[in-house]
């Protein structure tokens, strides 16, 4: 029997400071900051999460090597790109590349980049900006 893999549950982002992040993700990308088993936090966001471990401090298991700024995520939205665009400046978050068109899991689409607060390279995608797969050539 073959496993059946449904989608990413959660990511562990280890960082240099959990407020920090939290206030970026919260603001930024409008991700809901939780709590939960004994006093851990994380940010909620669709059916998905990304737990928060400090530097230092990581809760047990654990990667081998965790490092801030190690990671690249892409976030899928079906907000229009042009006004993700102008949030993320508007939150005086340079965006290091884009509009690009990339392809992700479903096919192609448009694509911005930029950073979190502990260097991770954060892409925003929107898959309807994409042009029709015949014509991304």
């Amino acid at each position: 029997m073959a496993i059946a893999v449904d989608r990413i549950d959660h990511l562990v982002l280890t960082v240099f400071d959990i407020d920090r992040t939290i206030d970026f993700y919260a603001r930024v990308l409008g991700m809901e900051p939780i709590a939960f088993a004994g006093g851990r936090r994380g940010l909620a966001f669709g059916r998905q999460k990304l737990n928060l471990h400090q530097s230092g401090r990581e809760f047990e298991p654990k990667a081998l090597k965790p490092t801030p700024g190690s990671i690249d995520l892409c976030f899928a939205t079906e907000t229009p790109l042009e006004e993700v665009i102008a949030h993320v400046k508007g939150c005086g978050v340079v965006i290091a590349q884009g509009p690009v068109q990339k392809t992700g899991a479903l096919g192609p689409m448009m694509s911005i980049y930029f950073r979190d607060p502990d260097g991770n390279l954060i892409e925003v995608s929107n898959y309807s900006a994409a042009p029709p797969a015949a014509a991304a050539g």
